[in-house]
């Protein structure tokens, strides 16, 4: 049986008539990412040779492109950020929230990325922090993670953020901490509404400071009295938060995190073949109870639905609030500790020789195993650049 495909065989076989065929509407992001994940663990990125400590085998290990959209990029950068999140979790339950954009809004900000994914963080997090602070429901300051998600389970453009947030807050006084009710955090009604107001205010503003561009089949919009009818149209529609059941401790939380902090539009693991122009992968039907489906797309589709998802350069898809805002997160998760009666200095668990499966405290020795005996494996000696790479340019963003 032949082997399963990776995104990065896709795009070396078929890659090259993609980037011809869309010469003048492919996008110089885009070009980078395809070359970034051609590239990626071959010679035209270089590398080292490593030989084992143990039973002496030797190796070629290739370079990673880094590139974040790169489905074999991701595991040193997920086990080294939560190991700094281990450090931060609270003796609290911790709940997980989504806010998701109608899809007629998810055009809008498919055509304008930075301005529109931006105005989705800071509405899902004032939407938040606004419910929270108000006493008839919590009365406290909430500390929130969250991250971006532009896909669903085809590959269609989805975008929606996910929000992991401890299941109570500070006191707006900072005297005490203010729990939730068991097993239920906010109204989601309540959430909604005040989500699609917050938006569509921020979504207008941006509109009248002239920062939204629209093309093709949304061109109309560019007018101020067509913008006006649609924004009137999406204040009647039902906009969509949902809050799942509290995770059922701090381990579940990090597991949580490390699924879809690092999380690309799609894992190697889920394609199933490439063959005759066509690529087939699974996906999870939520309709149909999550049930696992398989879809079949042509390979020009597959990779248009991929390319969906790049980001614009520098656009953060991990943002803290609140009390786990970067300025004063120390200090408040300090205090947080003290109020919940937590040992301060026993919040960050010791490394261990013998990892177990909840551990985040990896360094980057831990994936140079020897796949032979398991030993140690040492550089010794480094492998430049291929002479001729491949043609798409990389990056390391």
């Amino acid at each position: 049986m032949a082997a399963a495909p990776e995104v990065a065989d896709i795009f070396r076989r078929h890659g090259e008539a993609f980037r011809q065929a869309r010469a003048g509407h492919l996008g110089y992001v885009e070009r980078r990412i395809m070359g970034a994940i051609t590239a990626c663990r071959t010679a035209a990125l270089g590398g080292h040779v490593e030989q084992c400590d143990d039973c002496g085998a030797t190796r070629i290990a290739y370079n990673s492109c880094r590139n974040r959209h790169c489905p074999k990029c991701q595991g040193l950068a997920r086990a080294q950020w939560l190991a700094d999140r281990q450090a931060e979790l609270l003796p609290a339950p911790y709940f997980h929230v989504v806010f998701t954009l109608p899809a007629s809004v998810a055009e809008i900000a498919f055509q304008n990325k930075a301005i529109v994914y931006a105005i989705l963080f800071r509405a899902a997090a004032e939407t938040l922090a606004t419910i929270a602070a108000d006493p008839k429901h919590l009365g406290a300051q909430l500390g929130v993670t969250m991250v971006l998600h532009t896909w669903g389970q085809t590959l269609q453009h989805h975008p929606h953020v996910h929000c992991v947030v401890p299941g109570g807050g500070l006191a707006l006084d900072g005297t005490r901490w203010v729990a939730c009710r068991r097993g239920f955090f906010l109204p989601v009604r309540v959430l909604g509404r005040l989500f699609r107001r917050l938006f569509l205010r921020e979504l207008d503003n941006a509109f009248n400071a002239g920062k939204l561009r629209f093309f093709n089949d949304l061109a109309s919009l560019a007018e101020p009295q067509a913008f006006a009818r649609h924004l009137g149209e999406l204040r009647h529609l039902d906009w969509v938060v949902y809050a799942k059941p509290p995770f059922g401790g701090p381990e579940q939380v990090l597991a949580y995190l490390g699924r879809y902090t690092h999380r690309v539009a799609i894992a190697n693991s889920r394609l199933i073949s490439l063959a005759d122009g066509k690529v087939r992968f699974t996906w999870k039907d939520y309709r149909a109870d999550g049930k696992t489906k398989a879809m079949t797309l042509a390979v020009d589709e597959f990779i248009r639905r991929f390319l969906l998802h790049a980001l614009p350069d520098g656009f953060h898809r991990i943002r803290h609030y609140g009390f786990l805002a970067n300025g004063g997160r120390s200090g408040h998760l300090a205090r947080c500790r003290q109020l919940l009666d937590a040992d301060v200095t026993g919040a960050a668990p010791e490394p261990a020789d013998n990892r177990t499966k909840g551990d985040y405290s990896f360094r980057a020795a831990d994936f140079a195993i020897c796949p032979d005996c398991g030993g140690a494996m040492r550089r010794i000696a480094a492998v430049p650049r291929a002479a001729n790479p491949q043609p798409f340019r990389c990056d390391t963003s």
